[in-house]
């Protein structure tokens, strides 16, 4: 976990960028942690993403985001696009305020729902002064358009490594849904490092967003850019 001193820098790291000379692939995730000394936590036993089922009913605390800041510019890191935000955002989480760093996507979704994968998932990705991580999920299902990403997606950046201004005003809240019910549980970044510690909290209403869009997204990564699911272990998965 990130309490520890000296991991602090480094999952402040990861939080902002988590491909910036990635050495890896999604060729053979089963590998992550052979390729590098620092990924060996990609064979830990809390590791992301998972499937979610047999949950146990919590009386988890409603989410509070502080959501007012805008984005402001959106990168193509070749695993994923990443958005980046003005400082100001932060959500609010067992009494400690975790900034937003980023969001970023994947295609296929990671995660799933009782075994139900979705075409593709948003993360937020947020950080506390403590270096300790909290990311929040979101599902997206083929339905209408939708007109906050479309404000991306008409910037979208084609070659990796490029960075593209945001020039809409859209604020980090504007990205949320209106229903904030969520399933909680411990896991890990996704990709390597595959730290530890990291808390989950994956969205329960379900998004949309056009064929269209996720095709868009889905061929600028040229292949699926989802890591397999982990193995729960011991883990408890709350709602």
């Amino acid at each position: 976990m990130f309490f520890k001193y000296g991991l602090f820098f480094t999952a402040l790291f990861a939080a902002n960028s988590l491909w910036a000379g990635a050495d890896w692939d999604y060729k053979n995730p089963a590998q992550w942690s052979k390729l590098n000394p620092h990924y060996q936590a990609c064979s830990g036993l809390n590791q992301s993403p998972i499937n979610i089922e047999r949950t146990i009913q919590a009386d988890l605390a409603p989410l509070k985001f502080d959501y007012d800041s805008t984005a402001k510019a959106v990168q193509n890191h070749g695993h994923t696009i990443q958005v980046e935000f003005n400082d100001g955002a932060s959500l609010t989480l067992d009494g400690q305020q975790f900034d937003l760093k980023q969001f970023h996507l994947h295609s296929p979704s990671e995660n799933t729902i009782q075994d139900k994968r979705y075409p593709m998932e948003l993360h937020l990705v947020h950080a506390s002064d403590k270096g300790e991580l909290a990311v929040v999920a979101l599902m997206f299902e083929e339905g209408q358009q939708n007109a906050k990403l479309q404000h991306i997606w008409d910037v979208l950046p084609k070659k990796t490594g490029e960075t593209r201004l945001l020039k809409s005003k859209n604020t980090a809240a504007s990205f949320l849904p209106e229903h904030l019910d969520y399933y909680r549980f411990n896991g890990s970044l996704t990709t390597p490092p595959c730290s530890e510690g990291v808390r989950w909290l994956v969205i329960k209403e379900i998004q949309q967003a056009s064929k269209a869009q996720i095709k868009a997204f889905a061929d600028l990564m040229a292949e699926p850019n989802n890591r397999p699911i982990q193995p729960i272990g011991a883990r408890v998965i709350l709602e």
